[in-house]
């Protein structure tokens, strides 16, 4: 009777720990196909963004105008809220400190760390939407294939981009997507994120799902990065 019992108890234990492990790898797989699950607006000190809009004014405003909306074909949007939900804010203080080489985009090597931070507090100032860029950042690289994604790249992004990815230097309205400068410092995630759903209130749209312009699969966009990577040797 007593080995009964404990055979009953053990097999309980192992049940309960299937289930807890089923239910963690549920929950893995429920995050990666939805990067927003779980995810919270931060709140930012209004001292600090309040300094950052003084750095801003003093730095940004020339180029990315007073509400920081951008100039088409001249500068982009920095309040745009697909980009700063994907962006993070490592990304946003590298593109500052640096710039970006072969775009009007100067370095700012000047700013302290604490002076960057301030900035982008003010740019978070704007958030609307839960900002996944971490989750964006951890997805997988391209496995995709260059050759195939030179066709969608040379059929639709270049409209826009230019053949080398080279942006309102070479007379597009499309930002420098092919400059090591930006390549260097963005991830996977971030371009396929982009590239499915685009900008809103710009003429960057999405091409992923039925009611995009063209309705590229995960491949399709894989492709397209893949490429992407290429580009700069070309220019």
């Amino acid at each position: 009777m007593k080995q009964i019992i404990s055979f009953i108890i053990l097999a309980l234990g192992l049940s309960l720990v299937l289930i807890s492990c089923s239910k963690q790898e549920d929950e893995r797989v429920s995050s990666e196909s939805n990067p927003t699950k779980n995810m919270v607006m931060v709140n930012v000190d209004p001292s600090l963004v309040k300094a950052g809009q003084k750095l801003y004014q003093q730095n940004c405003v020339f180029c990315h105008q007073a509400d920081a909306i951008g100039k088409p074909g001249f500068a982009p949007s920095l309040t745009n809220q697909e980009f700063l939900s994907v962006a993070s804010d490592a990304f946003l203080a590298t593109t500052i400190k640096k710039g970006r080489a072969g775009t009007g985009m100067p370095p700012f090597a000047h700013l302290k760390d604490e002076e960057l931070g301030a900035i982008i507090a003010f740019l978070r100032d704007h958030e609307k939407l839960p900002n996944i860029s971490a989750a964006v950042d951890a997805q997988p690289r391209s496995q995709g294939d260059e050759r195939l994604g030179q066709f969608w790249f040379d059929s639709i992004c270049a409209t826009c981009h230019g053949v080398n990815g080279d942006g309102y230097v070479a007379g597009g309205t499309g930002t420098a997507i092919g400059k090591a400068s930006f390549l260097e410092v963005v991830s996977d995630g971030f371009l396929r994120e982009t590239i499915k759903k685009g900008r809103s209130n710009t003429r960057m749209i999405g091409y992923s799902g039925p009611e995009a312009m063209a309705a590229l699969s995960d491949e399709d966009v894989d492709d397209v990065i893949a490429y992407l990577r290429t580009v700069p040797s070309k220019n």
